[in-house]
């Protein structure tokens, strides 16, 4: 279902809001860096769900816009049916970060979703926004628009957190055909976290609120179904799960409730502790990624923090916009990536654009051994190996995150310094080398981890008791 928190700034040490989390899908993930691009009038692009999707639509063509904006994104291959490749968590160079996490809608809300359905994905909308948004509250107001205009196609009920360093809005799209949405501001104090996306009380009689956004037919179409007539309107009650927050949200909500209480407040340990924490972290989430929403001299010097599978068994690492390239084992592979068993590579094309026939995966990127799969590999050893694995493997990660935090700082501090000094394409090549560095060196630690731990279980037998308890990520 995917996993988001946002951190508003008045908690966080560095004065900065931080928006983190993963995606929880069953197939392949790669980072990817989008460069600005010029389109021609009358360019379009396609979106939707097909006749084979879990609940099928119908691909349509809409509008592109003239410009769109160069953004880093993780990609991925396969979730109900929704074409690949698939767009999961990111940001652009206005800033803007984009997570999606899953929040069904009541039942009669996906019964009624016509079969024939038109109209944008919720990745459509999460590539959307990376392309376009200029703003946290622009991202909001231009899903609106285009659900308005084009229709959605819902697998069911989706959430989206935008965010900006000024605030964040969480949005919820509804299943049902019916144009349903409702969005909440999050500001400086808040702390918030989506797994699923929620959205409770909205005060809809104070239509002018500035913290909440919804359609016209938001109220009006309660009343038609009979299910509210006056009172409190509960957003997730009556259009939702019904469940408000759920026990694993209120977990983590509180936890970093309390450690912004500290003097020290939160910073990036935190925030990667909150994703890669056991309780909430196991072999379905596909990848980590931590975004520290500042304002950048350049937007080039935008940095996230990556991880290549779920952080708990993977080390996060610093990507900027301004590279111009990542090394190949964070890009596509043909590992748990859908469709590959009956595609050939294509050695001429390294993306396929969608076609069947057509291999997403750039055959020089076969020729290395993918950062995902390394990471599900230590995931495996330390699930063997039981829980004693996770403070030696957590404790190694934590050490060189904490450095990297300190270099990632003193780099952006000489870049920004380059950048007014009119360097600003040097600096890029100096980051992109110290991030590349870093990337690689990840691995590194990564295959010296796996390799100790599969040492131990030498002699154990091939599938050894494990000394742990049912299953990471049981709170949920």
């Amino acid at each position: 279902m995917s996993y988001a928190i946002y951190v508003g700034r008045n908690h966080s040490r560095t004065g900065h809001a931080w928006l983190a989390g993963y995606g929880d899908e069953p197939s392949s993930h790669w980072l990817e860096i989008v460069p600005a691009a010029d389109h021609p009038e009358g360019a379009t692009i396609e979106v939707g769900v097909g006749p084979g999707a879990d609940m099928p639509g119908q691909r349509i063509a809409v509008p592109q816009v003239a410009h769109t904006l160069r953004h880093m994104r993780v990609s991925y291959s396969y979730y109900l049916g929704v074409p690949a490749p698939i767009t999961n968590g990111g940001v652009n160079a206005a800033g803007v970060a984009v997570r999606d996490v899953w929040s069904t809608s009541r039942a009669e809300l996906r019964e009624m979703t016509p079969r024939d359905q038109r109209g944008f994905t919720y990745s459509d909308l999460a590539r959307a926004v990376l392309e376009r948004a200029t703003s946290a509250r622009g991202a909001v107001e231009l899903c609106a628009a285009l659900i308005a205009e084009h229709g959605e196609a819902s697998y069911g009920g989706n959430s989206h957190l935008f965010a900006d360093a000024d605030e964040a809005w969480v949005m919820i799209q509804f299943a049902g055909g019916q144009g349903l949405w409702v969005a909440e501001r999050l500001g400086p104090d808040s702390i918030r976290a989506s797994r699923p996306g929620y959205v409770l009380e909205v005060p809809v009689d104070e239509p002018d609120h500035p913290d909440f956004l919804y359609p016209p037919n938001f109220v009006s179409f309660a009343r038609e179904q009979g299910w509210y007539d006056q009172g409190p309107f509960d957003a997730n009650a009556i259009y939702g799960d019904g469940k408000g927050r759920w026990e694993g949200i209120r977990w983590i909500e509180a936890e970093m409730q309390a450690r912004a209480t500290r003097p020290e407040k939160i910073g990036l340990e935190d925030m990667i502790w909150a994703i890669r924490t056991e309780r909430l972290t196991g072999d379905t989430a596909g990848y980590g990624q931590v975004v520290p929403l500042v304002r950048a001299a350049n937007p080039g010097l935008v940095p996230m923090w990556h991880a290549a599978c779920g952080a708990l068994s993977a080390p996060f690492s610093p990507v900027f916009l301004g590279q111009e390239s990542i090394p190949a084992e964070y890009g596509p592979h043909r590992y748990l990536t859908t469709g590959e068993s009956h595609r050939f590579m294509d050695l001429r094309k390294a993306v396929s654009g969608g076609r069947d026939t057509v291999s997403l995966v750039p055959q020089r990127h076969e020729t290395t051994v993918g950062a995902f799969q390394d990471c599900k590999r230590l995931m495996y050893l330390m699930q063997l190996t039981g829980e004693g694995a996770l403070a030696p493997v957590h404790g190694a990660f934590a050490r060189r995150e904490v450095r990297l935090d300190a270099l990632v700082a003193a780099h952006l501090k000489v870049a920004e310094l380059a950048v007014q000094g009119g360097c600003a394409a040097e600096a890029m090549r100096v980051l992109e080398s110290f991030a590349n560095s870093e990337l690689s060196a990840a691995l590194a630690l990564v295959r010296d981890l796996a390799a100790g731990l599969a040492a131990q279980l030498t002699g154990a037998g091939p599938h050894p008791a494990p000394d742990r308890p049912a299953g990471f990520g049981q709170i949920w």
